[in-house]
């Protein structure tokens, strides 16, 4: 895949996507969020509890996960729902084929660029909120917290692999933004509910195997079992430890099933855009 490519001219396509997004503020204001969100969670997570402060990282990111879960992937998906199709209503995009320059260049390019101003705006947002908690926090709270929001930034990456594949299969940007609503419609509300069907409808008869497999069906689960089993303390919140089979609760093999998230989309979309 990677054979011939010119890597300047992705350079050249990912700073452009990088820049518009720089320029239009889009970066700051998603910081702004996250580090709102962030700091808000961390002291107030525990009102309905009747506790209000700073109760610890392990239960800030229990808190946490649940909404970057609704945040991410819909900002990846409006992030990149009309990078190509876009392109071809403002008629651009034939003077971009019409250069020295590849499809996969232009796909990679704008993927690089988009996922840069993603994981730009996650790390300014949660970084924020880290170095006004840090005097509370110790080198293992650090790297827990900095693991949780490398794995928001590779759920982003595949939502973002996802709205790119929408764009290049849409004929215009107002059939691409419905069809990226309404994969995170189905994603982040509707998949788990149908999911708790299913295991109704089973009546228990559904296997650990299965429902673990069923779950990796989703990125936005991936994104929350990485998170519950890196800490002892998150997965005693959470029953789905006492569910999930040993082989898809080691952090490695979810890691790997997330870059596939990431990879897939990707690949079906260049192989389309060609």
């Amino acid at each position: 895949m990677f054979a011939g490519i010119d890597f300047s001219q992705v350079r050249v396509i990912a700073g452009k996507e990088f820049r518009d997004r720089i320029r239009n503020r889009w970066v700051l204001a998603v910081a702004l969020i996250f580090s709102l969100f962030a700091l808000a969670i961390a002291y107030f997570g525990s009102a309905q509890q009747g506790e209000v402060g700073f109760r610890g990282i392990d239960v800030t990111i229990a808190s946490l996960v649940s909404l970057v879960i609704y945040l991410v992937p819909l900002i990846a998906l409006i992030l990149g729902y009309d990078a190509i199709v876009g392109e071809k209503e403002r008629g651009s995009l034939e003077l971009l084929l019409s250069m020295p320059i590849t499809r996969f260049e232009i796909l990679l390019g704008k993927f690089l660029g988009l996922s840069a101003a993603l994981a730009s705006s996650t790390v300014l947002g949660f970084g924020a909120g880290i170095l006004l908690l840090s005097a509370q926090l110790s080198r293992r709270d650090v790297y827990h917290y900095l693991g949780f929001a490398g794995s928001a930034i590779l759920m982003g990456m595949a939502f973002l692999s996802l709205s790119l594949l929408i764009s290049v299969l849409s004929l215009d940007r107002i059939r691409a933004s419905g069809v990226a609503i309404g994969l995170w419609f189905f994603f982040v509300l509707i998949f788990d509910l149908l999911l708790m069907g299913v295991l109704v409808a089973s009546q228990g008869t559904l296997g650990s195997g299965v429902f673990g497999t069923l779950l990796m069906l989703n990125p936005a689960d991936v994104f929350r079992l990485l998170n519950i089993f890196s800490s002892e303390q998150v997965q005693s919140m959470y029953g789905l430890a006492t569910v999930m089979p040993d082989s898809l609760t080691n952090p490695a093999v979810l890691v790997a099933i997330m870059l596939t998230w990431i990879l897939a989309p990707f690949v079906i979309a260049n192989w389309r855009f060609k």
